[in-house]
């Protein structure tokens, strides 16, 4: 997939995209009547964002205390060499994991950044001692317990 892929966006596209993203299960005509246009326009200029991949998917945000799922850490990952078939193997351990919401390439002292919740810290643990310390050419990990959320959101900044 590329990633450096960038759309002209109107106003119109813009105004539907900041709605969808803070409430994306409204139905069509509601996004139309917000954004004063007709429901076929609206579902047009939908469809087209979404076949853009500029909309990628419409979930629902769910509440992590309430699952149960109470501890987030970051983990900063170090792997002992930095090749191709390194990060590709890496890649490939973390990717499918539930855990990991988070994973990012990072430049510097650290090669990834990965952001894992879990129930407890005794869930976190069994998940690094059997698995993550267990990639191939993992060398280090050091994580932090995130204490308290001050700001978290999936809205993008659309000016």
């Amino acid at each position: 997939m590329e990633n450096n892929r960038q759309f002209r966006l109107d106003a119109l596209d813009l105004k539907i995209l900041r709605i969808l993203q803070h409430e994306g299960a409204l139905p069509v005509a509601e996004v139309a009547a917000r954004v004063h246009q007709s429901t076929t326009t609206c579902w047009r200029r939908i469809q087209q964002l979404e076949q853009q991949r500029v909309i990628r998917g419409r979930v629902a945000l769910l509440d992590r205390a309430a699952l149960g799922l109470d501890v987030t850490i970051l983990a900063h990952v170090k792997l002992a060499t930095t090749g191709r078939d390194a990060i590709a193997k890496f890649e490939e351990a973390i990717r499918d994991r539930s855990e990991v919401l988070e994973c990012y390439t990072l430049t510097g002292e650290w090669d990834f950044l990965l952001k894992i919740v879990t129930k407890n810290i005794k869930s976190f643990e069994a998940f690094y001692l059997d698995y993550l310390s267990r990639i191939p050419f993992v060398q280090s990990v050091n994580s932090s317990v995130a204490v308290t959320v001050i700001k978290e959101s999936t809205a993008l900044p659309l000016g």
